[in-house]
């Protein structure tokens, strides 16, 4: 059985709670949701705003993908949780921006996007990410 290794980087925010940024194990790499915190401050930014929300939310998980040797290029799924279903074509702007920037190969990775209620009032974002490594 192959071990499991605990990812952990300044680059996004701290974990809160129980559990690791990210993990990997075997060929998969799984980073847990992110949601709009700067790392530097540890506070929530664009309160109201799910542009800015987002795209600080996809940094974070670049730089935890980046951290454990991986990249987005390397993300085959992708899971987006958003408060409201108003909200769904401002981010799905801001993410078809980040793709565009992050996969050279054109080869999307899949997605889902569900509406829910989240952990901090502010948020109207959260994102997690699957990806496989060699």
């Amino acid at each position: 059985m192959s071990e499991k290794t605990i990812v952990r980087t300044d680059n996004a925010p701290a974990p809160a709670h129980t559990f690791s940024q990210g993990v990997r194990k075997g060929g998969l790499f799984q980073v847990s949701g992110q949601g709009p915190m700067d790392p530097d401050t540890n506070q929530y930014i664009g309160e109201g705003d799910v542009r800015v929300q987002t795209r600080r939310t996809l940094e974070n998980v670049k730089a935890i993908l980046e951290a454990g040797g991986s990249s987005v290029e390397d993300v085959i799924m992708f899971r987006v949780y958003l408060t409201t279903r108003d909200d769904f074509a401002a981010m799905n702007d801001v993410y078809g921006e980040f793709i565009t920037e992050n996969v050279a190969s054109g080869q999307l990775p899949s997605r889902t996007t569900v509406f829910v209620d989240l952990p901090h009032e502010v948020m109207l974002v959260e994102i997690d990410a699957l990806a496989v490594t060699a």
